[in-house]
Formats: C-alpha cells, sequence, structure tokens
C-alpha cells in the first residue's frame, strides 16, 4: 500500500466516531440462568511484592462464562435433534471437553458493512414492552423508515430499548413479564437478506413470552443451526440510536477460545 493511501486512511479513522456497543462486566451484571455469572478478583496487590527499584505489579483472576455479557455465539452453541449447522453430529463434535468444529475459534475477525434498525423510535416508544415480539415486517418498517437498505454480508443489529434496563437485572432477565425480542419471522427475514451476523440488547436473541423463560429458543434454532447466522446478545444500542447512527462501520474480532460456544466480546461501530 502507498504512503498516500495510508495516510488517506488513517485520515478517515481519525475523523470518525467509534459507537462502543457492549455492556460492562462486573459481578452485579444480569446473566442467563443456564450460564455462569462473572467473578473478579485480585490474586496480587501493588506492596504485595516490591522490586529493588521500588515497583510493583497487582493482577486478577477472571471466572465467568462463555455467554456472559455482551457475546457472540458459535454455531455449535445449539443443536436440533442431535446435529448442528452443516449436519455436524453434535455427540461426536464435543467429545474431549471442547467442541471440534463450528468453535468460537473459526469465526474470523468480521468487517463490514452494519446496519442498527431502531424499533422503539419506528413505534414511537422508549422501549418495547416485556414479551413483545420483534417481526420480520418490523425490520422491513424500520429500513424504508431510516432510509437503509439490508444487503447481503451485512450486520444487522436490533433494538429494543432493553439496554436501559441492565442496571435492573431481575427486570432485564424477564423471568415473569417475559422480554421483547425477534420472533421466528425476523430470523427468516434476516436469512432471506443473506445478512451475515446479528445482534440484539437481551440477554437472548429471543422473544420471551411472559413466563416461559428459555423453554424454547427457535429463533436460536433457525439462525445458529440452519442457516448458520451468529448471534450477538446483550449489546448496548443506546448511543447509536441518539445519534440516529444507522448505517456504520462494523467491527468484530472475537478471541481464540479453542472449542467454545461462545465468548465475551466488544464490537464497536465506525461512523465516518
Amino acid at each position: 500500500m502507498s504512503v498516500n493511501r495510508t495516510q488517506e486512511l488513517c485520515g478517515l479513522v481519525s475523523g470518525s466516531t467509534v459507537y462502543d456497543l457492549a455492556q460492562p462486566l462486573e459481578a452485579q451484571i444480569p446473566v442467563s440462568t443456564n450460564h455462569p455469572g462473572f467473578r473478579m478478583a485480585l490474586l496480587r496487590r501493588h506492596g504485595d511484592m516490591v522490586r529493588a527499584d521500588g515497583s510493583s505489579a497487582a493482577n486478577e483472576i477472571i471466572v465467568m462464562g462463555g455467554h456472559t455479557g455482551t457475546h457472540l455465539d458459535a454455531l455449535c452453541h445449539v443443536s436440533q435433534n442431535g446435529m448442528l449447522f452443516g449436519n455436524e453430529d453434535a455427540a461426536g463434535a464435543q467429545c474431549g471437553g471442547r467442541f471440534s468444529v463450528h468453535g468460537i475459534e473459526t469465526i474470523a475477525p468480521i468487517l463490514c458493512r452494519g446496519i442498527m434498525l431502531d424499533i422503539p423510535a419506528l413505534l414511537d416508544v422508549d422501549a418495547l414492552e416485556p414479551g413483545m415480539p420483534i417481526t420480520g415486517a418490523h425490520l422491513a418498517a424500520a429500513t424504508m423508515r431510516q432510509g437503509v437498505e439490508v444487503r447481503a454480508g451485512d450486520a444487522v443489529l436490533i433494538r429494543s430499548g432493553w439496554a436501559s434496563y441492565w442496571t435492573q437485572p431481575e427486570f432485564f432477565l424477564g423471568l415473569t413479564k417475559g422480554v421483547p425480542g425477534p420472533d421466528e419471522s425476523t430470523a427468516q427475514w434476516l436469512a432471506d437478506h443473506k445478512v451475515r451476523i446479528t445482534g440484539a440488547e437481551t440477554i437472548a436473541y429471543e422473544c420471551i413470552y411472559p413466563g416461559k423463560g428459555h423453554a424454547l429458543l427457535p429463533v436460536h434454532r433457525m439462525l445458529l443451526v440452519e442457516k448458520g447466522i451468529h448471534i450477538m446478545e446483550a449489546m448496548n444500542l443506546t448511543e447509536l440510536a441518539r445519534d440516529q447512527v444507522y448505517e456504520f462501520l462494523f467491527v468484530l474480532t472475537p478471541i481464540k477460545v479453542v472449542g467454545a460456544t461462545g465468548v465475551p466480546v466488544r464490537p464497536v461501530a465506525v461512523k465516518a
């Protein structure tokens, strides 16, 4: 690459706004009852050992599940009738304590066009009601309202306004009242548009109806098992909505935890 081209690219980056789409990780965050939570403790504190020149170091141990906080689902996360995406046998793939196919380490760094569809803005509310399904018709209407087009290979992020309840774990999880989220018509709409990856603000990329919990997760089945489309959960799309940023460069680089079904991530949106 020429020096001039490099300088041009650096200039584009320096003049851009970067939106952090991840929620913070700490002990009190909401976590699905199906997954371990987040714990961190200092193992070494400043002063425990002081070097001859007076310097000291501290470090910690972090314990959490792969589906904690803002996270990415690998294709091995869900099976249907004993099979993973691509007709891979789930029982055989998980032998040895980690997945031999479709692990999170197989997901290449993602750098693509991103689209945020703001459903509360479409319906003129701050946040969707508990247990409300987000349908394919909602997505189509949001693209019309926002003047954007979803294309093959895009990252499509669906806002429900639920990120505003992140500090209210019981309500956020919706164990009794439910949680708004995509239904099967949304999954089909995304598949029809051949998106690369999709994400939402809730703990599960699903409509959770009142009192139903995670008994059935049809959208996970459709996207992960049938369509091979990765899912991000517990995102924070508040700032994108505030600034009405609907189209952007989406960047995601999941760490390579070999054979894992998911991993916490810190996706960003870059707007020139």
